[in-house]
């Protein structure tokens, strides 16, 4: 019996999207460094977020050695209706994953790693601790590798923010994804000012971190609604904006509301360098982990300036 993913989706009318443009377009690869990426993966019982995302980076990503590591099991807690990760009631925390994490990321040979998470809810820290391990045993095990974290809100978890900033990941990620009116529709367990204090209260903890959201657009939102997200960014002192294209990944999920232009996206780094970011990615096909290693160079020789 094929596993439904997402289960609180079901009973829902399809949600036809447009077809998609000739600027959005995929690339398909097979090449050893792809396949070697999967191996090395699958034997350390791995789960990524770019398999179980349906990112449309995958191909160029794993041919390259770069892979986002997702932990504490791929099933989440909650139902946003833009991912396609699955939904329901998670297993126990796997207490090896952070040493299989920590070894894949040495086999691999990263220079620059990205660890992320599904939402755990049903845990009494949402799993900090377990990011906490998986961090230091990264560090263990290769100690020139820089880490990049890309987390859920820790909603309930008021210590979180001082937790994560005493072990000093080089980036701190935590994506708003979103404008805040569309939040009861696309991320509906989610706050909108609660994750902007998160990000907020990281970089106040730790100067050192550089902090990181990301959004999508293509959802039905209006510039002027991204733009006021930039400013409420900036306030939150966010060094560093992603801005990508959303995908429907069903048609049980959330509609495609436009295929926003190349030349918007431009528009779009324009102004958030304006505003003061010190690194933005703005392009169809931008992610939260895409060239992620490229782009903390970047920072780090924007800071030495």
């Amino acid at each position: 019996m094929k596993k439904i993913r997402h289960p609180e989706k079901i009973n829902q009318e399809d949600n036809l999207s447009p077809p998609k443009p000739d600027w959005i377009r995929v690339r398909f690869s097979n090449n050893k460094n792809f396949i070697s990426t999967k191996q090395i993966l699958k034997a350390n019982n791995i789960v990524t977020v770019c398999e179980e995302a349906s990112c449309p980076n995958i191909n160029e990503c794993w041919s390259k050695k770069h892979a986002t590591m997702m932990i504490m099991g791929d099933i989440c807690t909650r139902g946003c209706s833009f991912c396609n990760v699955i939904t329901g009631k998670p297993k126990n925390l796997d207490k090896m994953e952070p040493y299989n994490v920590a070894n894949s990321i040495k086999q691999l040979g990263l220079s620059h790693v990205v660890i992320t998470s599904v939402d755990r809810d049903d845990l009494p820290d949402e799993g900090v601790s377990h990011f906490i391990k998986t961090i230091n045993l990264t560090r263990e095990f290769s100690p020139s590798t820089t880490i990049e974290i890309l987390t859920p809100d820790f909603l309930r978890n008021k210590d979180a923010p001082k937790l994560i900033s005493r072990v000093e990941p080089d980036v701190f990620n935590h994506n708003l994804e979103t404008i805040p009116r569309l939040y009861p529709s696309v991320r509906p367990g989610a706050r909108y000012f609660h994750s902007l204090k998160l990000l907020n209260l990281v970089k106040e903890y730790n100067q050192n971190i550089f902090t990181k959201s990301g959004l999508m657009v293509g959802l039905g939102e209006t510039k002027e609604e991204i733009f006021q997200v930039m400013d409420d960014l900036r306030s939150a002192n966010v060094d560093f904006l992603t801005i990508g294209q959303y995908l429907q990944p069903t048609k049980k999920h959330h509609i495609v509301d436009r295929y926003v232009e190349p030349e918007e996206f431009n528009l779009y780094k324009k102004v958030a360098l304006a505003k003061g970011f010190l690194l933005v990615s703005s392009s169809p096909m931008t992610r939260s982990s895409y060239h992620a290693d490229e782009d903390f160079k970047k920072l780090k020789s924007i800071k030495l300036k």
